[in-house]
């Protein structure tokens, strides 16, 4: 990671009403998309992230975490954005720190995916009335430059059944929730980061990428625990889960093998870009054969 020149600590120290600069404790794992540091000043801790110049996803998470107001210490607060670069050189945020760390190395994976699963339907319970500004997640999904390349054996299935997607009422998500994306302490789990992706979409959506990192890390029993949890938490089952599945893979087909630091970072150095395909086909040949094998279509079929 590159670490923040002495114009964007200072940034970060004013904006905590620091009198010196902040000061780099460590760069955060976790991520691919966004450089993270903790960073210390005499005003206390926060946390920065940096993207990509002209990405879009500092304003977002600054918007999402504004609209959340840190979720009764679920998720961060926002201390301070600068979505266009012009103070820090590159679009930023400055956060409030979590309790705990990610932890992606469970001693007991389907204890840790049941907890996933409730912090999921807590999120998805959040009231959407004050949320009106975040984007549709789902039309930021499909807009993704990724959406054009060849979406393998899913894609067309998905494309048939857009507006059974589209017509699903829409809920607070996340957009990348997995384990390395929540903070955990002592085994349990302590709350939820990286709002950059924050949006309103489906309950699918967030439950069908959950779903596929589980497989990949665990296995397919693990994202049932998962999935029960869930639904046990939200009082009722997701709609649609199997299109979701195949809604997911479809938007990972082309990326799967980058998602490889992510993994590494966090301790799973077994998840090399090769694994990461194999676990990802067969995912894919698992979900089209329940999908190909389900007694009644006509929930699908009917709007088509």
């Amino acid at each position: 990671m590159n670490t923040p020149d002495s114009a964007t600590l200072a940034w970060a120290a004013g904006a905590l009403g620091a009198e010196r600069p902040a000061r780099v404790v460590r760069c955060l794992a976790g991520g691919s998309h966004a450089d993270t540091h903790l960073l210390e000043t005499s005003a206390g801790r926060a946390v920065l992230r940096r993207f990509p110049t002209g990405d879009d996803a500092a304003a977002n998470e600054a918007r999402t975490l504004t609209a959340l107001d840190g979720l009764g210490g679920f998720a961060p607060r926002l201390l301070a954005a600068d979505p266009d670069g012009a103070r820090t050189g590159r679009p930023a945020t400055l956060i409030t720190v979590l309790p705990g760390a990610p932890d992606i190395l469970h001693t007991d994976p389907g204890a840790a995916a049941a907890r996933l699963g409730r912090a999921l339907a807590r999120l998805h319970a959040v009231p959407t009335g004050t949320l009106a500004e975040l984007r549709d997640g789902v039309a930021t999904s499909d807009a993704a430059p990724a959406r054009r390349l060849d979406q393998g054996p899913t894609g067309p299935i998905v494309d048939a059944h857009a507006r059974t997607i589209a017509a699903e009422p829409r809920v607070l998500t996340h957009s990348d929730f997995w384990a390395g994306n929540v903070m955990w302490s002592d085994g349990e789990l302590t709350g939820v980061i990286d709002w950059s992706g924050g949006s309103l979409a489906p309950r699918g959506f967030d439950v069908g990428w959950c779903r596929l990192d589980l497989v990949i890390l665990h296995g397919s029993e693990t994202a049932a625990a998962f999935l029960d949890a869930y639904e046990n938490a939200a009082g009722y089952p997701v709609a649609n889960v199997e299109l979701w599945d195949l809604y997911t893979l479809r938007s990972s087909h082309q990326t799967v093998e980058t998602w490889v630091p992510n993994y590494r970072d966090l301790g799973r150095t077994d998840l090399t870009a090769d694994a990461l395909r194999a676990r990802h086909t067969a995912w894919t040949h698992e979900c089209l054969h329940r999908w190909n094998s389900r007694t009644s279509p006509s929930g699908y079929a009917d709007t088509l």
